[in-house]
């Protein structure tokens, strides 16, 4: 039996070994960045916002 090379293989192909590594480094890099203890002034300052009478 031959196989079908069809554009949903190549797709599924390209999404599985290039795109997902892709997003979960991005996604890595977000939780990294909210995580970060330099950072937690300027997030608990947005979090109060909402709060605040201007």
């Amino acid at each position: 039996m031959k196989a079908i090379i069809t554009i949903q293989n190549v797709a599924s192909e390209l999404v599985t070994t290039f795109w997902t590594p892709i997003f979960v480094a991005i996604f890595v890099l977000i939780v990294t960045y909210a995580l970060w203890p330099r950072n937690k002034v300027e997030f608990d300052e947005a979090a109060r916002m909402p709060l605040r009478r201007d």
